[in-house]
């Protein structure tokens, strides 16, 4: 798949950022001389690559050349990247398939019908986008103002960043914030065509001030599973966990289920996580 001059600014801004993060010292590499900017020289990341020193120039600067899978293992390697950011590496580099732009999702009745299942513990399915496409009534509760009657479907990044009462629910806002814009950087890069994450990364850029701060941080992140701090209207804080399953034939599409941890188990619960 060629890379498109937006890929190409996000794969620039991308290898700069994680090259800026390394210091000679870390990577094993002798101080030269005096350094105007922070991290690796260019040429040292190539030299521990492997790879020119020019080509590599050429690479970060965006210019239209194509990286083959060997040459971004290599420097994913060089670069210390864990997996999540390895894989978005190779697809800002053009190693994966191109999203199809702009349908909204569909979520089968089975698949729908789950979410309710599961009361009442706090459950949903999530799009790729965030958009919400199924809960059930304790969801609705725990996180106050997420669900609503607009016309646009309900979008959890959109009431993370652009709604207030999300920073009474999430009681640690920043880190749980700061996750979901990494874990949302990650799924655009797959769908560089898609005009449904263009629309919603310049939605959360016009409201958000924190996103303006912290997108050209370029921060990546796997969806996972773990613990949450929440303060539920009614029962007031608590400690949740939660589990996400990702949809056998849309993995993309997540159920994220909560479970109030100071809850005592009763044997009745269906799940212990979301």
């Amino acid at each position: 798949m060629p890379t498109q001059p937006d890929q190409r600014r996000q794969l620039s801004a991308f290898l700069r950022s994680r090259r800026e993060r390394l210091t000679p010292d870390e990577v094993g590499l002798p101080r030269t001389g005096r350094r105007r900017t922070p991290g690796l020289r260019r040429e040292e990341l190539a030299l521990l690559a492997g790879i020119s020193a020019t080509w590599y120039t050429y690479l970060e600067q965006g210019r239209k050349i194509r990286a083959s899978e060997q040459v971004l293992n290599a420097l994913a390697a060089a670069l210390r990247l864990d997996r999540h950011e390895r894989d978005h590496l190779l697809q800002l580099a053009g190693h994966a398939s191109a999203a199809e732009a702009g349908e909204h999702e569909r979520l089968t009745a089975e698949a729908r019908a789950v979410p309710l299942l599961l009361q009442p513990h706090p459950a949903y399915i999530i799009g790729g986008t965030y958009d919400v496409l199924s809960h059930n009534q304790a969801a609705r509760e725990l996180f106050p103002g997420l669900i609503t009657e607009a016309d646009r479907p309900a979008n959890f990044a959109r009431w993370v960043f652009l709604e207030a009462m999300a920073r009474d629910v999430l009681i640690d806002w920043e880190p749980e914030a700061r996750g979901l814009l990494g874990r949302l950087r990650t799924l655009a890069a797959r769908h560089p065509d898609d005009p449904r994450y263009t629309r919603l990364i310049e939605d959360l850029h016009e409201g958000s001030p924190q996103v303006r701060d912290w997108w050209p941080q370029y921060e990546v992140q796997a969806r996972h599973s773990g613990r949450k701090r929440l303060r539920h209207p009614q029962r007031g804080a608590g400690d949740y966990a939660y589990t996400a399953f990702h949809l056998a034939e849309q993995p993309e599409q997540t159920l994220v289920v909560y479970a109030d941890s100071s809850e005592p188990p009763d044997g009745s619960a269906a799940v212990t996580g979301d």
